[in-house]
């Protein structure tokens, strides 16, 4: 089989029918912008969402839970432990708050060569209070530096900086919670735990996450700070956060970690279940629509190479009586669909990336993100290539079904008929 031969006779058809030809590479053209155009805003989208709340989320976290006992007393009584008890009005376990040995167990984490780093926290609920009115939120105690490593707090500070924190009895507050108390840096605000105890903190900055429920509610202070405010010693440590080379890995090293150290622990895909099921949904639909784009671009593609059928048979005769065989014809015509789609697909592959330069530099500016300020936009090669094998495999199926109609006309029947 000459190719060569072939490929030349099928671009001398494709010129003869030239404005068919390029009605059809523009639709796979469109398809295969507007799927990468779609795909790279959707998943810059899940870019922007993972940054707010799943990249802010350590991959397993190490805490005590309050819970019931699971072992009853009257499970350890031989007369009734193999019977089926009902126990009523259970009371949770008072296990504190506090992780048993903490020092040891980060110690530990940080010599396993799975996690990138570990940083301490202690999570408790305060009132803050301006005047007579009290408005309930939470301090995060952390470990400056681990903390900034690990979830870039910084990039939410928009007012003052997270080393600050290193001041004594300091306090970085939401942006919420500061338009609710009129506070600014500099302010003193009086913070009282749940336990009763009252301090007076230096706001030395002011976060925003875009997260109204958090910002609303949420502020860091130093890890001694918040042992102080709870008048607990410098072992006092209710959340071990850490971070995976592997964050797949995450459940199974939950699992491992709750057995190990006696603790509770929780995965980050638990903790964001809902965000990522989003994502996925989000993903799937951008993928959904450009396979249809690309679908209704190669019925084009097909109806165009069945009317160039009809109108060549006395062509698609004359090779055949000239000794070109079936499959030979069938190559021409499929040869024609792949360079409908080749061409198609490189100008596809152009104005996609010219679409997504042209959403990313398109103004997005709001109060509640203030780190962001164009649309969204991921340029991840994979999506180029994706769309280019969707446009070869949609055309080459396309030319297929036409390419074998061609490939059985006899040709004595068509010179017969004329």
């Amino acid at each position: 089989m000459n190719y060569k031969l072939i490929l030349n006779i099928a671009i001398h058809l494709l010129r003869a029918r030239l404005k068919q030809t390029i009605v059809a590479a523009v639709g796979v053209t469109f398809s295969i912008a507007m799927f990468i155009a779609l795909v790279s805003f959707m998943n810059g989208l899940n870019d922007l969402l993972d940054g707010l709340m799943l990249n802010k989320t350590a991959h397993v976290r190490l805490y005590n839970e309050v819970k019931p006992s699971q072992n009853q007393p009257i499970s350890l009584s031989a007369k009734y432990k193999n019977n089926v008890n009902f126990v009523n009005s259970i009371k949770p376990k008072d296990r504190g708050k506090s992780i048993y040995d903490s020092k040891k167990i980060i110690e530990d984490l940080k010599l396993d060569k799975r996690i990138i780093d570990v940083a301490a926290k202690i999570n408790t609920p305060v009132f803050f209070n301006s005047g007579t009115i009290e408005i309930a939120g939470v301090i995060n105690g952390i470990e400056i530096e681990p903390e900034e490593k690990l979830f870039k707090i910084s990039e939410n500070i928009i007012d003052g900086n997270v080393a600050d924190l290193y001041q004594n009895n300091s306090i970085i507050i939401g942006k919420g919670l500061a338009d609710k108390m009129l506070l600014v840096k500099g302010d003193n605000i009086n913070v009282t735990s749940s336990r009763g105890n009252l301090v007076m903190l230096k706001v030395v900055g002011i976060s925003q996450i875009g997260i109204a429920e958090i910002d609303n509610t949420f502020s860091y202070t130093s890890l001694k700070t918040a042992q102080k405010l709870l008048n607990e010693p410098a072992n006092y440590i209710t959340d071990i956060q850490i971070k995976l080379f592997d964050m797949q890995s995450a459940p199974q090293v939950a699992k491992e970690f709750s057995e190990k150290y006696n603790t509770d622990t929780i995965d980050y895909q638990t903790t964001n279940a809902q965000f990522e099921t989003g994502s996925s949904v989000r993903t799937i639909i951008s993928y959904a629509v450009g396979l249809v784009l690309l679908l209704v671009a190669g019925f084009g593609i097909y109806n165009i190479l069945n009317m160039m059928i009809y109108e060549k048979m006395d062509t698609i005769a004359i090779l055949k009586a000239t000794g070109f065989s079936g499959n030979d014809v069938k190559w021409i015509f499929i040869s024609l669909s792949l360079i409908i789609g080749f061409a198609g697909g490189l100008f596809g592959l152009l104005f996609g990336f010219i679409f997504s330069s042209i959403i990313d530099v398109i103004p997005f500016e709001t109060a509640s993100l203030p780190t962001v300020k164009t649309y969204p936009i991921n340029f991840n090669s994979i999506y180029y290539i994706i769309s280019m094998i969707f446009a070869l495999f949609t055309t080459t199926i396309a030319g297929l079904f036409p390419a074998l109609k061609a490939s059985k006309i006899d040709p004595v029947e068509i010179i017969r008929g004329k």
